[in-house]
């Protein structure tokens, strides 16, 4: 058993530092995911407060069968969705660094935003959970709710996608 599975049974029986514990414990991943959807911190806030409102609106039903974590993304990505049916852009400061001058990290951060961007939503999810949030594919596939194959193949897409539009501005 993992340490999520009596965490949940302390706050299904009330416990209000477990509630506290949980919290600071996700928020920052959940945080950082809700970023990557959207421009604005205060809206990546919200989202992230209405994704721990919705678990815990949900935790008498809510039985625990693996990592809380993935319920929770996919909580979040639920909302982004419904929240930004359009393309969005990814912050600028949640990329990952690309070298040491700085000018070039930025442009290089642009280049792979704006090639983010212009993936359709299936590929970008993909791209995120895996790479930015660190999942395994088998968990992209639980959060997404589609096979692992189809994770492969569209991680693969994905990647193409984005070797294309980043070789075009070379």
């Amino acid at each position: 058993m993992d340490g999520d599975f009596f965490l949940i049974h302390k706050m299904k029986n009330g416990d209000e530092a477990a509630l506290e514990t949980f919290v600071r414990k996700y928020y920052p991943v959940v945080l950082q995911y809700c970023r990557y959807h959207t421009v604005d911190t205060g809206e990546a806030e919200d989202l992230t407060q209405e994704t721990f409102e919705r678990f815990f609106r949900s935790l008498s039903g809510y039985r625990h069968l693996g990592k809380a974590a993935n319920y929770l993304y996919a909580i979040a990505g639920n909302l982004c969705r419904d929240k930004y049916r359009r393309k969005t852009e990814l912050a600028l400061e949640e990329l990952p660094d690309a070298g040491e001058n700085p000018r070039e990290a930025v442009d290089d951060r642009m280049d792979i935003e704006r090639a983010l961007g212009k993936l359709p939503d299936e590929l970008r999810e993909i791209i995120i959970l895996h790479y930015f949030q660190e999942l395994k594919l088998k968990e992209v596939a639980q959060v997404l709710g589609i096979g692992l194959p189809l994770v492969k193949y569209r991680l693969g897409k994905a990647r193409e996608a984005l070797e294309s539009r980043l070789g075009e501005g070379e």
